[in-house]
């Protein structure tokens, strides 16, 4: 697994936590450490995907993954 930090734009409130943390959640390969306003912290399996990949699904949700690291 590897760590993979997200800067996320258009998240406001606990709402829009609790949609991108059921985003996350619902990936395979996907493990969350933490997700609050503006920001998530997850582990991921670079076997299965990338963090383009994720970023794309945070970006479905209506959230845009400004920064990767």
């Amino acid at each position: 697994m590897t760590k993979l930090t997200m800067d996320i734009t258009g998240m406001t409130c606990g709402h829009c936590v609790a949609a991108v943390s059921k985003t996350l959640k619902a990936i395979d390969g996907v493990a969350i450490d933490d997700v609050r306003v503006g920001s998530a912290v997850v582990d991921y399996d670079e076997t299965k995907l990338t963090p383009k990949q994720i970023a794309q699904a945070v970006s479905e949700e209506g959230y845009l993954v400004v920064s990767t690291r």
